[in-house]
């Protein structure tokens, strides 16, 4: 591992494949550095794509950027595990899925954009339901006790669960709590069967590779704040990672956090944060 700065870094790649929360987000709002350095990394004219494990789609994910104080122009989408599960969806219905098949959606903010325009009829309980779609957690008022409870009938019915949001631990306003990767692992002890999409399996890495044709995978560089969904995700897509030093692991010391990237995830750079110093020398925009 390298310990490097983003100035230092950035100009020795072609595109940036870049996580929101621990990254650029904090839990309660944006950092207050992030969105200037956001901007002034996309005056290198290379391609920036925001690649998220969040359930909503990229139109509300983009909108809670702007309103943030992100420039919408500084970067060419955000890809979620909503949008690359919805993408997923829509090619299945009628096909391996049928029209009108039953889900249960569980998401946070009331948000249904995972399934917005879909052919699919909405349940209540997953009991009900032929496709779980876990979006997101509400671990931070539902307990995993609760949460297995509620789980238990649909294993048994081996009702096949989508997790769009493979997160273990999620940032929220009262601190950290269990994601819907937790809930998710969960289902899958009880012996239901368990698809993920999003940060570190493939799906959503080809879905961001469209995005980003014509640049060698060993040319991107993925910036995150975790190493078992962005560094070992950005690995096996093949590309260059660089972790920071805020978000989930911020307060860890150096050893304990070397222990986690050497059983989840080692990345090629270290970052104190996603921070370009306004008193740091940065290269002139490219034309």
């Amino acid at each position: 591992m390298i310990r490097t700065t983003l100035a230092a870094l950035a100009p020795q790649f072609d595109a940036f494949v870049i996580d929101q929360f621990g990254v650029l987000l904090n839990g309660i709002g944006a950092y207050t550095y992030a969105p200037l350095s956001l901007s002034r990394l996309a005056q290198l004219g290379k391609p920036i794509l925001l690649l998220s494990n969040s359930g909503k789609r990229a139109v509300p994910n983009e909108a809670r950027l702007t309103g943030l104080g992100f420039a919408r122009d500084a970067y060419l989408m955000v890809m979620s595990s909503g949008e690359a599960a919805h993408s997923a969806l829509t090619h299945r219905i009628g096909a391996s899925l049928p029209r009108g098949a039953k889900f249960w959606l569980h998401a946070r903010d009331n948000d249904t954009s995972a399934v917005d325009g879909l052919d699919l009829t909405c349940v209540a309980r997953p009991e009900q339901a032929d496709l779980l779609l876990l979006a997101g957690s509400q671990a931070d008022r539902i307990s995993l006790t609760d949460y297995r409870a509620m789980l238990v009938p649909a294993a048994h019915r081996q009702t096949p669960l989508l997790c769009t949001n493979p997160d273990i631990e999620m940032l929220t306003t009262t601190g950290t709590h269990p994601g819907a990767g937790a809930i998710a692992q969960i289902y899958a002890a009880l012996g239901g069967p368990v698809e993920w999409i999003g940060k570190p399996h493939p799906l959503i890495y080809a879905e961001a590779a469209r995005r980003l044709s014509g640049i060698a995978a060993d040319r991107i560089l993925c910036i995150g704040d975790s190493p078992a969904h962005d560094i070992a995700g950005g690995h096996a897509a093949g590309h260059k990672t660089a972790l920071v030093r805020t978000g989930l692991h911020a307060g860890l010391s150096d050893d304990a956090l070397a222990d986690i990237c050497a059983a989840d995830g080692m990345p090629d750079f270290i970052l104190s944060a996603f921070d370009l110093s306004q008193e740091e020398p940065w290269p002139s925009p490219s034309h």
